[in-house]
């Protein structure tokens, strides 16, 4: 399943400092309907991300009742991403 999500960049300097796009309530809603089928614990979800001609693995992290897309450093590289930009994300679930 894909989810279109657009989101502002941020950055949490927790001890393996991280950038993320929070996903919307919305899209988080369903995205937890089908948490339990995908995920492969800590609530983490596989997705691949898709921003503009960059696609990558990574995970959703539940974070506050919604999901958070961390952006891996090489997206934000290749398609030239900072930190407050607005983003449209594509997100494939399970994959």
């Amino acid at each position: 399943m894909e989810i279109a999500v657009r989101g502002e960049v941020w950055w949490w300097r927790g001890p393996a400092p991280f950038h993320f796009v929070t996903v919307p309530a919305e899209a988080s809603e369903l995205i937890a309907e089908l948490a339990p089928g995908v995920s492969y614990g800590w609530g983490m979800i596989p997705v691949t991300v898709s921003l503009g001609r960059t696609t990558l693995p990574t995970a959703l992290w539940p974070k506050d009742g919604l999901y958070v897309v961390p952006l891996k450093k090489a997206l934000r590289d290749r398609e030239g991403v900072e930190l407050g930009d607005v983003v449209d994300l594509t997100l494939t679930i399970g994959a």
